[in-house]
């Protein structure tokens, strides 16, 4: 075939090879979404208001976790050919705990929490287009070795709480104990806003930790890479125990 008879076919080859590569970036870079960090619901205007801590009572209230609670984690996916890394987020309702909290007049500590999440029931909530997320959440349980190792729990040290801790108002604390997950516990520290109203309380939150830490190998996922470095986010909805 003559030289220049070649010329155009090099040049449409040319120009399918970019324009794959164009919509390879927009694909992955445009059409993906995830959903924003669990947080403390708004308060109502009489859910604020009937909040009335007594200031000379004294004792140990239990909280149940109750229905409307969420656990999951967040993780940065890297795709190939991509600068800008994707957030992987995944969730479950398959919550339970009890957490204890101890008044001395206008002293409230938080004597013991634990809270246990059945980690089968993880299911991602992202979206990335032409992929079916699914298919991630699979690869996910083969990593954690759910059949062996199904639950992540979190146990509490003691830990002061603010003052004004059942005011209807927001507040933080931090909140060190030890997280276990793949049969093997570490010390981690969860960051936590609260708001107790009368006899329901609310609790959100992140845990920074790493996956390596706990022997579990970030998952291999076709074209992308899964960065180690993981947040366990909660959002846990707690009601006085009988």
């Amino acid at each position: 075939m003559p030289r220049r008879a070649l010329i155009p076919i090099v040049a449409a080859a040319a120009v399918l090879v970019l324009g794959a590569g164009a919509s390879y970036l927009y694909f992955f870079s445009r059409l993906r979404t995830a959903p924003p960090a669990l947080a403390l619901a708004t308060p109502s205007a009489s859910a604020s208001a009937s909040a009335s801590p007594t200031a000379s009572s004294s004792g140990s209230t239990a909280w149940t976790v109750a229905s409307g609670s969420v656990a999951g984690y967040r993780v940065r996916e890297q795709f190939v050919g991509q600068s800008s890394a994707h957030e992987a987020v995944a969730r479950t309702s398959a919550v339970s705990g009890q957490v204890t909290i101890t008044q001395s007049g206008t002293t409230y500590q938080m004597t013991s929490a634990t809270i246990t999440v059945q980690l089968s029931g993880l299911a991602s909530v992202d979206s990335v287009a032409g992929y079916n997320v699914t298919n991630r959440d699979r690869i996910v349980q083969g990593s954690l070795d759910v059949s062996s190792f199904p639950t992540a729990v979190f146990v509490a040290d003691p830990v002061a709480l603010p003052a004004n801790a059942a005011s209807g108002q927001a507040v933080t604390v931090s909140v060190p104990g030890k997280l276990t997950v793949h049969g093997v516990s570490k010390d981690v520290t969860a960051n936590l806003q609260m708001r107790v109203n009368g006899s329901t309380a609310q609790v959100a939150g992140t845990i920074a930790t790493n996956m390596t830490d706990f022997g579990v190998s970030p998952p291999t996922i076709g074209f992308t890479t899964v960065q180690p470095a993981v947040t366990i986010e909660v959002s846990l909805s707690l009601a006085k125990s009988a």
